[in-house]
């Protein structure tokens, strides 16, 4: 398959957290870039910085060869492709739909398949690293679909991603972004519960932490994340919602196949009250909070 180069036009639908980041990488690489989203205020920024505004997916897809999609749900992902005024009837057959959301890896199957009648390829193409790895272009990029295609899309990837991991056919990235949500998931808890207990003896949590992060329970989540359980600072980065989100994904792959996911489990639960407390808008990271809540503190920290 012929690679895409710096000359190759891509659409963008989907400029939240992340996908605001990465279509920024790409802009500012000298690609010409044609966007698309929900939100104007979103679609002006772009405006102001060259990128070319669509309506709808159709309309950013018609002269592009490549279709980045960073989007919150599967849903979202089949309306974009297939909805009214979706990308599938614009895309010109040699296409590629480049998808870096986090979504159900059997809808990404059918998705391959309906593309393909179409003659347009797809790479599920989950991401890790947050909003400011968007930013800098050092993501971690997991990416399922056909090894031509993904060799095809090297370049353009470089620019969002620092690591560009191919890790089989169709569904196989998304299911590698499950593992890496069970992982991180596991982590946080860990992080919590250790502060709590930190907290609950009257020791000084903060410098437990800087105990820990010297030892072999340094980790992502321990340094970025304890220090906003401590400082209960929980504006967004990655939200409440998106990782119900994503360990609902994780943990229903993990019922298909028969996967043991106890940690998983927990997490999700506590993600859920979260989430039915109206908290679902805040960074993760509140789980800390609720764990400390269940222990009997409450400290009225925002």
């Amino acid at each position: 398959m012929q690679s895409y180069d710096r000359k190759t036009p891509i659409a963008f639908v989907g400029l939240g957290v992340m996908g605001a980041g990465m279509a920024r990488r790409l802009l500012d690489a000298g690609y010409a870039l044609t966007v698309c989203d929900l939100s104007e205020e979103h679609t002006r920024a772009f405006a102001a910085l060259g990128a070319t505004v669509a309506a709808s997916p159709s309309e950013a897809v018609a002269k592009s060869r490549i279709l980045f999609l960073s989007l919150p749900e599967t849903t979202h992902v089949e309306s974009v492709l297939f909805g009214t005024d979706g990308a599938v009837g614009a895309l010109a057959p040699g296409s590629c739909v480049f998808d870096t959301s986090t979504i159900s890896a059997t809808a990404v199957r059918e998705f391959a398949r309906r593309l393909k009648e179409s003659g347009i390829e797809m790479l599920d193409a989950p991401v890790s690293g947050g909003k400011d790895a968007a930013a800098k272009g050092t993501l971690t990029c997991m990416v399922g679909g056909p090894k031509d295609v993904f060799e095809a899309c090297r370049e353009i990837a470089s620019f969002i991603a620092t690591r560009y991991l191919h890790m089989g056919e169709h569904g196989a990235g998304q299911i590698a972004k499950c593992c890496n949500q069970v992982a991180v998931a596991n982590a946080m808890m860990g992080v919590a519960e250790a502060l709590t207990l930190a907290r609950k003896q009257g020791v000084d949590s903060t410098l437990v932490r800087e105990a820990l992060l010297g030892g072999a329970a340094k980790s992502f989540s321990l340094e970025k994340h304890g220090q906003r359980i401590i400082d209960h600072d929980f504006v967004p980065g990655f939200s409440v919602k998106l990782m119900r989100k994503d360990l609902n994904l994780a943990t229903q792959a993990g019922h298909d196949r028969g996967a043991v996911m106890l940690g998983a489990h927990v997490a999700l639960q506590l993600l859920e009250t979260l989430y039915a407390q109206g908290e679902g808008d805040r960074d993760w990271s509140v789980l800390g909070a609720l764990v400390e809540r269940l222990s009997g503190i409450d400290d009225n920290k925002s």
